[in-house]
């Protein structure tokens, strides 16, 4: 008697999609239906070498198409994999879609699906992997034996999201869940690359600790390492090394003691000393049996989990009750945590294991670290048929412990409730900073301090401004104006600033100080319309491009180009976003004045992200955070809110509470070279800061440009 016919797939995206495709060829139950994607030549060949056809629209494909794999980032990571799932919802197909996902958008896919009554579900992945596998199969017969008595997580930022699920399953529950606020960091410690949470799920206290740095050109081989885990219960700590393996078993340390209280170390009760202090379960592997077995196969269960809910037939929303609580998490923890740090360091060394461990020879790999090391008794009960020679091979459920991580999704970005009601009377502004201008120099006095004015005043240290003035657009309140005054007494300086409140400060900065009267002219002049005069040595434009639109940036390079000097240079300064991001809102500062004390909460979304949101999907969005969002949007543009509270000492409720939001277009400082057509050289500058560069004329024509940043 036959089985029920395959699962014809279709698998969206050839990056990560390239290992569900892998999954699909190699996993029994399912056929290979086709490829879908934007239409690139490595999208097409890959199809062609497979044998399968290749489509560029969701309306193409054929009506025996059973599932499809969605493996496009999502409006989070400013992808359209959520748009392209409902549109293959739509067409009845079900759909397995790639993390992370925002809850809204789930919600959203969950409800058409149940429209459609067809199978939607979320793969969190790493769940899935054969040594994560392991550890919630030891871990959760542990935890119904023995309370667990605490859990110890760390994960990079962009894994958090499947971190969540991990813990969930390991647990056996994610309620209760609460949360505190990260742990603060003393300013004299300088830039931490971890931060720290503390709270509870599944009621069990949890201490997580999140790398909280990302190079958003390249998360995967910047994190510093992946999911590792430990769960403590009286009898002992079960770890997860590594998202890849090893599994450990640790006893609890118990030593009786006599009637002098020494430890009693021989004779009767003293059993528990022949337990291993540490026991391994399982091998690690390579990274190229990562790519070739252990990923595809992980994928291959997520495939069968869809394909049981297909057999099944059931409400997709209420079966789905577990991921929107996972999302949940997930977003309150990173609207605690913020956005990360933006680093850029270079590409690491990966240094093999023979090469720490001196006496480890070549072909032993990491095996000689734990010679010798074979379960015991106390291992067996934690891991069940566990016998010296079999290893983990029951807690692996037949397949190979291959240890590894896979390449993984972009960003963590989620948002927490929104913040109290705006009281009656509380500014509104039509310009960016006209609201927010008075608190602007709480926060940027110290970034300017740190990371803008040393690498700006260097880099103008040796320029020629004889020839004409320093022209600073969008001179804010003036930090900058004034630092390069005092680093250039020669200057004359042209400070442009359109939005009154930031002018007020810049005019008093001016005119508070005698030797800046003399050689700075405030004008109110906005880009791209600004009054220049016929020839200008240096350019300043910091934190401004991104509010221009491109045909307003063309026309303010058409109005400096011609008149920046032989030697005169431009200075810019972008904000460290390269693509449209959600970013939580979060705190971001605090400063005090007197008996107030000042917060700084900052949150962006892509400006469009929220069309067509289903009821509830973008709670937790602050007031006014949409207005005007989709009107004439530029494509590619963000929505960035900021919030500021003032409360009076030994009081909760803010006295005040001051909003702004402005759109900002993410892109890098090649897009700089390519518009600007000069040459480009990125300034050393503060780990994390934002990216600044100095623009030059070409020495030649048709000498390239030397920036090496990717405008993505």
């Amino acid at each position: 008697m036959s089985g029920p016919p395959p699962l014809r797939v279709v698998v969206c995206g050839t990056n990560f999609g390239r290992f569900y495709i892998q999954a699909v060829l190699d996993h029994p139950g399912y056929v290979l239906a086709g490829i879908l994607s934007r239409g690139s030549a490595a999208s097409r060949d890959h199809a062609r070498r497979l044998g399968v056809p290749h489509y560029t629209d969701v309306d193409r494909l054929p009506d025996d198409v059973d599932a499809a794999c969605v493996v496009v980032g999502s409006s989070i990571q400013g992808g359209e994999g959520t748009g392209l799932a409902k549109a293959l919802i739509g067409r009845g197909v079900h759909v397995l879609q790639e993390h992370p996902v925002h809850l809204g958008e789930l919600t959203e896919c969950l409800k058409l699906a149940r429209a459609h009554k067809v199978q939607y579900r979320l793969n969190t992945h790493y769940p899935h992997v054969a040594p994560v596998l392991s550890f919630i199969e030891a871990a959760r017969p542990l935890a119904a034996r023995q309370k667990p008595l605490f859990v110890d997580a760390a994960t990079p930022i962009h894994l958090m999201y499947p971190m969540v699920d991990i813990l969930g399953r390991a647990l056996g529950s994610l309620r209760p869940w609460r949360f505190a606020a990260p742990a603060a960091v003393p300013e004299e410690l300088g830039a931490q690359p971890f931060r720290v949470l503390q709270g509870l799920l599944g009621g069990v206290p949890l201490t997580l600790r999140v790398h909280h740095q990302m190079d958003p050109a390249d998360r995967d081989n910047h994190a510093l390492h992946w999911h590792r885990v430990s769960l403590g219960t009286e009898g002992g700590v079960l770890t997860l090394a590594d998202t890849h393996g090893p599994l450990l078993w640790s006893p609890r340390l118990h030593v009786g003691r006599d009637a002098d209280h020494r430890f009693v170390l021989d004779g009767p009760g003293t059993g528990d000393l022949d337990h291993a202090t540490t026991t391994v379960a399982g091998h690690t592997g390579t990274f190229r049996d990562v790519f070739a077995q252990m990923w595809p196969r992980a994928i291959g269960r997520a495939l069968d989990g869809l394909r049981d809910a297909v057999t099944e037939g059931g409400d997709t929303l209420r079966a789905a009750q577990y991921d929107l609580a996972v999302c949940r998490i997930w977003s309150d923890l990173a609207a605690r945590l913020g956005p990360p740090e933006i680093v850029r360091p270079p590409a690491p060394r990966p240094l093999p294991a023979r090469e720490v461990f001196a006496d480890l020879s070549p072909d032993d790999g990491a095996r000689e670290v734990f010679a010798d090391l074979s379960p015991d008794g106390g291992a067996r009960e934690v891991f069940g048929g566990l016998s010296p020679e079999g290893g983990v091979r029951e807690v692996f459920g037949g397949l190979s412990p291959d240890g590894g991580a896979r390449e993984p999704s972009v960003a963590v970005e989620a948002r927490e409730p929104a913040p109290s009601p705006e009281p009656p009377g509380a500014a509104e502004a039509a310009a960016p900073y006209a609201a927010s201008a008075e608190f602007f120099d709480l926060v940027a006095a110290g970034h300017t301090a740190t990371a803008s004015i040393p690498a700006i005043t260097e880099a103008l240290a040796g320029v020629d401004l004889s020839e004409g003035p320093v022209v600073d657009i969008g001179a804010g309140t003036g930090l900058v104006t004034e630092a390069v005054a005092r680093a250039r007494p020669d200057a004359e300086i042209l400070a442009c600033e359109p939005v009154a409140g930031m002018r007020a400060v810049l005019t008093s900065r001016v005119f508070s100080d005698p030797h800046l009267r003399r050689r700075v002219t405030i004008t109110a002049d906005a880009a791209p319309e600004l009054d220049l005069p016929d020839r200008v040595g240096a350019v300043l434009l910091c934190g401004v491009l991104g509010h221009l639109d491109e045909g307003r940036r063309r026309r303010l390079w058409e109005r400096i180009l011609p008149r920046l000097s032989p030697g005169g240079v431009v200075i810019v300064e972008l904000m460290g976003l390269e693509t449209p991001l959600v970013l939580p809102e979060a705190r971001m500062a605090t400063a005090r004045a007197g008996r107030h004390r000042y917060e700084w909460w900052f949150s962006g979304v892509p400006d469009g992200a929220f069309d067509g949101g289903a009821d509830g999907a973008f709670d937790g969005v602050p007031d006014g955070a949409l207005d005007g969002a989709l009107d004439g949007a530029p494509e590619g543009a963000m929505r960035l809110h900021t919030t500021w509270r003032v409360y009076r000492d030994g009081h909760d409720t803010p006295v005040r509470e001051v909003r702004d939001s402005y759109r900002w277009i993410p892109f890098g400082l090649r897009r700089v070279a390519e518009e600007s057509g000069l040459q480009v050289r990125e300034l050393p500058t503060r780990p994390g800061a934002p990216p600044l560069a100095i623009l030059t004329h070409r020495p030649a024509a048709g000498s390239l440009s030397p920036t090496t940043k990717d405008d993505r």
